[in-house]
């Protein structure tokens, strides 16, 4: 008799008791080499105004339409998001190299100073919405689980702005690329 997958939990609990762990600086290095596009993640309301450079963005679902965002834990605009219960993922353009950065905290802006870099809009939730973005998601917060060091904070999306196509910012191997 063979074991499916299914049915092979004895196996498995065996595996993950004698898997080593896996360490924090290898993992960073292994992470540093998926390509992913940045974003800025917005939000504003009763709590306040922010955002952050982000590129741990998945789709989730289309129905409904569901986005998830991770943020630090002590990151400020964390506690901001959830207290709004809104967010905005804005997909950045190749040029924008500049404004990842001062929403990444270089240059030590206000986050007001970081805003006027830009021009912005606004949609359902009132999160900023960049008139530049490839692409806006305006979200309503809908779950937060809390893993390791981030929040996931999953987001259902209430309006969807389409900006211009063309050459896209990605972070790969710890820099921006254009593609």
């Amino acid at each position: 008799m063979t074991n499916s997958p299914a049915s092979d939990t004895g196996g498995i609990a065996a595996r993950q008791r004698h898997a080593r762990a896996v360490d924090r600086n290898d993992f960073r290095e292994a992470m540093s080499r998926l390509g992913a596009a940045v974003h800025i993640a917005t939000t504003d309301g009763a709590a306040g105004r922010g955002g952050t450079t982000v590129s741990a963005v998945t789709s989730v679902s289309d129905a409904p339409p569901t986005v998830l965002v991770c943020v630090n834990r002590q990151a400020r605009i964390n506690a901001v998001i959830k207290a709004n219960g809104a967010f905005a993922i804005n997909t950045l353009p190749a040029h924008a190299e500049p404004l990842s950065d001062a929403f990444a905290g270089k240059g030590d802006l206000t986050f007001d100073e970081r805003f006027a870099l830009a021009e912005w809009t606004r949609l359902a939730t009132g999160a900023p919405i960049l008139a530049g973005a490839r692409v806006a998601l305006d979200c309503r917060v809908t779950e937060v689980s809390e893993i390791g060091t981030h929040s996931v904070i999953f987001g259902e999306i209430v309006g969807i702005r389409l900006g211009e196509r063309g050459p896209a910012l990605i972070y790969l191997d710890r820099t921006y690329h254009r593609i």
